[in-house]
């Protein structure tokens, strides 16, 4: 007579060589005191390897490839804006994220990019060990050396679980930044033109 296979199947925890990136973060759940054999973490490891290569995968991106010549010439010299751009980002002091929206506007000179670039632009940066600063900074010049235009504004609002989850533990602040180039720098009313169309709803995200 055949016995009854047990309902419960006891399942293995994954042998995982020395030195490998789950290895590790299986060493750190282990330093938190958590029990690496409990069903819930038993691939966990393998996850948060994947989901950390997401999220810093804007090293491995190439402008080159992003652009991918789409840049074009034409005859206009009014402000191109893409507002609201959505990013995540992880913040490079606690490794917890930060997340909100760019801005972005220009003045052509005799190229425009386009627009879907922008977005991945963004997401180039974003997806690094990052500075809210930093990440509006490269933003700016990038497309500043991609086509020369008369000048490029951004602006960077986020939110930052370093502040929301621990230190002051404040869930309603936000941070924002800016960086001007050329005219947006040089004269006001292009400035506050760009300030303009992009104030209502702010930092509602």
């Amino acid at each position: 007579m055949m016995k009854k296979q047990s309902a419960a199947v006891r399942v293995m925890t994954p042998k995982r060589s020395e030195g490998t990136f789950a290895s590790h973060i299986e060493a750190i759940l282990r330093q938190l005191g958590e029990n690496i054999e409990r069903e819930g973490l038993l691939r966990t490891p393998e996850r948060a390897e994947q989901a950390l290569r997401f999220l810093t995968s804007g090293y491995h991106m190439s402008l080159q490839k992003i652009l991918n010549g789409a840049l074009y010439a034409v005859n206009y010299d009014e402000m191109v804006i893409v507002k609201d751009v959505e990013f995540f980002s992880l913040c490079e002091h606690h490794l917890l994220p930060f997340f909100g929206k760019i801005h972005v506007a220009y003045l052509p000179k005799d190229k425009v990019i386009g627009l879907s670039k922008i977005p991945r632009i963004i997401d180039m940066f974003a997806r690094r060990l990052q500075l809210q600063e930093r990440l509006t900074q490269q933003v700016a010049q990038t497309i500043q050396e991609a086509i020369n235009p008369l000048g490029v504004g951004v602006v960077c609002e986020a939110r930052h679980f370093c502040m929301m989850m621990r230190g002051v533990e404040k869930q309603h602040s936000g941070a924002m930044t800016s960086a001007m180039l050329g005219a947006f720098r040089d004269r006001k009313e292009t400035r506050d033109e760009f300030l303009s169309l992009i104030s209502h709803n702010s930092m509602q995200f």
